[in-house]
């Protein structure tokens, strides 16, 4: 299994902390949030290998940065060569880069955006994409709030789990998961990302991929246990400091 970190954002409205800093390297707790991420990824035995995907501004600060780390395996950053928010990629643009870039034969793949927090077990949600295969499977995380539910990609689903809807930060929240930017995707639908981007859809946020493959070949959700955050401005990055110090 592959893992692909995205984390080629410019989070402007994380200024100024993030004018010459990429958020992923942000420290929380004294550790940048990306090493949070690499902890959790770590403990899952199948994966063989780690692509982080940056921008031509803040590559060279991965690169340097994955010079001392240290884990069962080298994280390969690679440089999407945008170099502006206008003109970025988008998520599953840089999705579509890294699989070209080197050239990656048809495996699973498990997708983090780089600006997560959270202290869950990823060998269960890949022990659950294991059972639901040739299914994708999405991370999801209760808010158990309505009114905090309207600030989030919501996902509806049925008992069994399967992803029936999607709901972009709705006035009238009919649930409380909200996607967490956690994906698996098995090898059976690799070729479905082919597909989607020569259809011309939209290549930004990653939810718009997710909702497109509900509809073509069925989606899942795995509700995430512990803590989780969407690090996106600066009363969240605070909240997460909070949670550690």
């Amino acid at each position: 299994m592959k893992v692909v970190l995205l984390c080629a954002g410019y989070a402007t409205r994380l200024y100024p902390l993030t004018e010459n800093q990429p958020k992923p390297l942000l420290p929380v707790g004294g550790r940048p949030i990306l090493e949070w991420i690499l902890e959790r990824v770590s403990k899952v035995e199948e994966v063989e290998s780690v692509y982080l995907v940056s921008n031509d501004k803040f590559a060279g600060h991965f690169e340097t940065w994955a010079k001392h780390a240290q884990y069962p395996w080298p994280v390969d950053v690679i440089n999407d060569r945008t170099s502006s928010n206008e003109t970025r990629l988008g998520a599953i643009g840089d999705l579509a880069f890294v699989i070209r870039a080197r050239n990656l034969e048809p495996d699973d793949l498990m997708v983090i955006a780089g600006d997560n927090f959270f202290d869950f077990d990823l060998a269960s949600f890949v022990k659950y994409g294991n059972k639901v295969r040739p299914h994708g499977v999405i991370a999801v995380y209760d808010v158990k709030d309505k009114e905090l539910a309207k600030r989030y990609g919501l996902v509806r689903t049925r008992e069994d789990g399967r992803v029936v809807e999607f709901q972009e930060k709705p006035e009238e929240p009919q649930t409380t998961l909200a996607s967490s930017g956690i994906y698996w995707l098995p090898k059976e639908i690799w070729g479905f990302l082919d597909t989607y981007i020569k259809g011309g859809h939209n290549t930004d946020q990653p939810g718009h991929y997710m909702r497109w493959l509900a509809e073509k070949s069925g989606l899942y959700a795995f509700p995430l246990e512990g803590k989780w955050l969407d690090i996106g401005d600066l009363a969240s990055y605070q909240k997460a400091n909070d949670i550690v110090n």
